[in-house]
């Protein structure tokens, strides 16, 4: 069970770039991120316009004076301060990922950002060379994996429960933009918007969510891939609102891949479903307490996240909150990854790689592969479909 005592630590002084009023990431952030004494909010750069980000701020109870126009002029004054911020998350739009947090790192800060962390390969891993240089954290928002059924799905696949993984099907399929809502929707106008959102949209908005669900789960590296794109409202393209992948993994398993925001009627339709020789597990994010786990030839059962029959790992375990049968949500799961972004923030500080290297995060090699998903799909859909190779 997830202990609340508060850490013997202090908390992580933190800054959010982003996220201001009306953002419902951002409060996603501020709420998981304070929840369990890892993290105090003390500075932000929460909006473009300086008088809108004040008046946020301030809101927040933040001093005026910590409230700061641009992510440049926040990373400048904080280094002066002795209490000045030693870490940050990053909640704008695509393109400007990399640069804020390029700007992060070199300021000697820890870094949480939304993915997709970048537009490409080689600017994630040139994000990955400065963390590295510079001893900091960087962590990647897939916000699900907080989830304890989802490790418990991890556990019982990666100790042989259901056989060797033979299919793997990921989908994250919603309706909300079966009509061109982006007309009368800021939120939702920039990820149509190739400048702003990258070479993507949905695969880049939500695949990339499934796709890093599916690695967590099965540990399967994937060798090719096809790819093809739709745009249904014809406003969209170049980017799609609707794309199909197929998958060829590195044990001989196939997968495919359904991103949408066109599936009129859906809510999310976020499920990964795993089959295996023997049997087939099955995890979807609207019932994410639950776990299906169906073995041939025996009736099908559904497993309760809190419920001491599971055999499940520390990722897992760790993270309940309440006991089995309340409902755990998305909150929760957030704020079960903001505690492990603590746990290994705090542990960089203190030069303890041992507890870095033993925590699981969703770190910067979990940006990358999403990343590197985007510029294959987008390779293979703009070549009538064509098979590409994952890796290079």
């Amino acid at each position: 069970m997830f202990n609340e005592e508060m850490r013997s630590e202090q908390p992580i002084r933190w800054a959010m770039v982003g996220g201001g009023r009306g953002s419902q990431i951002g409060y996603a952030h501020r709420s998981s991120a304070t929840r369990d004494g890892h993290f105090t909010l003390v500075a932000g750069a929460f909006d473009i316009d300086a008088e809108r980000c004040r008046d946020f701020g301030t809101n927040l109870g933040l001093n005026p004076e910590r409230c700061y126009a641009d992510y440049q002029t926040m990373f400048a004054e904080e280094a002066k301060r002795e209490d000045g911020i030693q870490a940050v998350s990053i909640a704008t739009p695509n393109s400007t990922h990399y640069a804020i947090s390029k700007a992060a790192l070199e300021s000697g800060l820890h870094v949480v950002c939304e993915k997709p962390v970048t537009f490409t390969v080689a600017e994630a891993e040139d994000l990955k060379r400065i963390a590295q240089e510079h001893g900091r954290i960087f962590g990647v928002m897939y916000g699900y994996t907080g989830f304890q059924m989802v490790h418990q799905a991890r556990e019982m696949i990666q100790r042989g429960d259901i056989g060797k993984v033979r299919v793997i099907s990921m989908q994250f399929a919603h309706g909300f933009h079966s009509e061109e809502v982006e007309k009368d929707n800021p939120g939702a106008k920039w990820r149509m918007n190739p400048e702003v959102s990258g070479p993507t949209y949905v695969l880049g908005d939500i695949g990339t969510h499934a796709f890093y669900m599916a690695q967590l789960m099965t540990g399967l590296d994937v060798e090719r891939l096809c790819c093809t794109r739709q745009s249904f409202i014809a406003s969209r393209a170049p980017l799609e609102d609707n794309a199909h992948v197929m998958m060829q993994f590195s044990n001989g398993a196939v997968g495919t891949l359904w991103a949408s925001g066109v599936n009129a009627g859906s809510m999310h339709q976020q499920k990964i479903r795993i089959v295996g020789e023997k049997a087939s597990i099955e995890w979807w994010d609207e019932r994410p307490n639950q776990l299906s786990f169906e073995v041939q030839g025996e009736p099908a059962r559904v497993l309760e996240r809190g419920m001491g029959y599971l055999h499940n790992d520390d990722s897992a375990v760790s993270s309940d909150r309440i006991g089995g049968g309340h409902a755990e949500g998305f909150f929760e799961s957030w704020a079960n990854l903001y505690s492990r972004f603590g746990t290994v923030m705090k542990a960089a500080n203190r030069d303890d790689q041992a507890t870095v290297a033993a925590t699981w995060f969703p770190g910067i090699d979990a940006g990358i592969e999403g990343v590197r998903l985007l510029e294959r799909c987008v390779e293979s859909a703009d070549n009538d479909a064509q098979w590409v190779k994952y890796y290079e």
